[in-house]
């Protein structure tokens, strides 16, 4: 008996969670990400993501909130995803996502760079990285910049490699007006529990300043299936699981990144 209260409850919470994302709720600081009042002009932001299917699997709460509220989105992806030999196959996927996503395609890249070349235990160069995001960031004007942290909330080597390649601009650079963001890594606990993870998200944004850190639901959280989808080659059943499962697919907590 214990138990099926414990299951109906947290049914009954899934689907509230569910309820509060799909109406359009927010915490107190999501209106205000990249907003600092006033009719300031829409935003040129730069999404820097390592694969194919990152943007999808992780980042499309962010990229709905910003397609949705008019700011201009570059994605920049650092590779094709080549590790199993289907490189050009998820370039195409990408085009097809970001298309569902509302990303225009012209502000998509993919980089098929040499050293550059998805797979563990492959070390990115973070100089390198630098380089090529101070590229797209003075040919296309862009003043914010989103990534992953420091953990690159799976781990991957890659991840965690453009999340300092993104540092070590922001310490180079002398372009000080630019904001980085990044999206914070939570525990597998807290990864896996779908949509019920808004709670825990806004409350630790909301012991936070609006300055350094901001959670940001899913509007559309379908639109991250179907985009993920466009992933074929990688839409096995454990991926259609993550997107389920994950808080990812439902929420985004981003926090500024500090220069050092």
């Amino acid at each position: 008996m214990g138990w099926v209260l414990i299951v109906g409850s947290l049914v009954v919470l899934w689907v509230a969670s569910l309820c509060k994302i799909l109406r359009g709720s927010s915490s107190p600081s999501r209106s205000l990400f990249l907003n600092t009042g006033g009719a300031l002009p829409k935003r040129n932001v730069l999404l820097v993501v390592a694969h194919p299917d990152d943007e999808s699997m992780f980042f499309s709460p962010t990229i709905s909130y910003l397609t949705s509220r008019g700011h201009n989105l570059h994605v920049l992806c650092l590779s094709i995803g080549d590790a199993d030999g289907k490189g050009d196959i998820r370039k195409e996927e990408l085009h097809r996502a970001c298309a569902i996503l509302k990303v225009p395609l012209q502000q998509v890249k993919i980089l098929d760079h040499p050293d550059l070349q998805d797979g563990f235990g492959r070390v990115w160069n973070h100089t390198l990285l630098a380089k090529i995001i101070e590229g797209e960031i003075i040919n296309y004007g862009i003043d914010s910049i989103i990534t992953f942290d420091n953990y690159g909330v799976s781990g991957h080597c890659n991840h965690r490699d453009v999340h300092y390649g993104v540092c070590k601009f922001l310490h180079d650079t002398s372009q000080g007006t630019i904001e980085a963001w990044e999206l914070v890594s939570t525990n597998i606990l807290r990864k896996y529990t779908g949509p019920l993870d808004i709670w825990l998200s806004i409350l630790h944004a909301m012991q936070h300043s609006g300055e350094v850190m901001h959670c940001l639901l899913n509007e559309h959280p379908q639109k991250s299936f179907l985009a993920m989808a466009q992933h074929s080659s990688q839409w096995v059943w454990f991926r259609k699981l993550f997107v389920a499962f994950s808080s990812y697919t439902y929420v985004n907590t981003l926090r500024k990144i500090r220069r050092m």
